[in-house]
């Protein structure tokens, strides 16, 4: 599904991501627990890149002509009334965190909370599956445009 030349790094990105997304998308918690784990292994620098560019990418299309607090208050709302049914730990700061970090709003790692950094993909995905559902949109070409800044940049940095 991802390209062939794109060092497995960004593949196991984009595909933990892709599965994460679908399970969130489907309330399926058992899959969406497999994929965040797969996503928690994953170098979490490079998946917040991915993560935090497709929720901008998709929060630029939702709102073209700018995005207010209503329209923030309103993702996170609607994330986290869905998400509440299937989701028994659900953390709303953690979609906030999420949300604004993706927005250059925040730092997580300035955040005075001790932050579980390892769960912040597996919000990432709530958001995303929330956004493309809004969206009424398919995932997989936000995920390929994301993973292929972390593939460049990993390939850039390979010694030739």
């Amino acid at each position: 599904m991802w390209p062939t030349e794109w060092p497995s790094a960004a593949r196991e990105i984009a595909d933990a991501t892709d599965a994460a997304v679908a399970a969130a998308r489907a309330a399926e918690p058992e899959s969406y627990a497999e994929a965040a784990a797969r996503l928690a292994a994953l170098d979490q620098e490079q998946v917040t890149v991915v993560h935090a560019s497709i929720v901008r990418e998709l929060l630029e299309e939702l709102h073209p002509d700018g995005l207010t607090g209503d329209d923030v208050q309103a993702v996170l709302a609607r994330c986290a009334r869905s998400a509440a049914v299937w989701v028994p730990d659900l953390d709303v700061s953690m979609l906030v965190v999420v949300l604004t970090g993706a927005l250059g709003l925040t730092d997580p790692d300035e955040d005075p909370r001790p932050l579980a950094r390892a769960d912040l993909p597996r919000y990432a995905a709530l958001i995303i599956a929330d956004l493309l559902a809004t969206a009424d949109a398919a995932g997989s070409g936000y995920i390929r445009r994301a993973s292929g800044v972390i593939a460049r940049a990993v390939t850039l940095e390979l010694p030739g």
